[in-house]
């Protein structure tokens, strides 16, 4: 069996394309993710404390736990 002649390729043949920009667009989702969950935790933290610290004055004894409003 004979090998076959390939065929030019079409982007060999004229100008060349310009090489396209460099996309920001996945660094940039990735910080914004990152942002998110350490927003969230963040957050979650903060209840998980103020939980703990209530369920800490109700396991003592105390019926005086709830939060004043200010």
């Amino acid at each position: 069996m004979e090998p076959t002649p390939e065929a030019p390729d079409k982007s060999d043949v004229g100008e060349p394309e310009p090489p396209e920009p460099a996309s920001n667009r996945g660094p940039v989702a990735a910080l914004v993710v990152v942002l998110v969950l350490v927003v969230v935790g963040w957050l979650l933290t903060q209840a998980l404390h103020r939980n703990g610290n209530l369920q800490d004055c109700v396991a003592s004894g105390r019926t005086n736990c709830a939060p004043v409003s200010q």
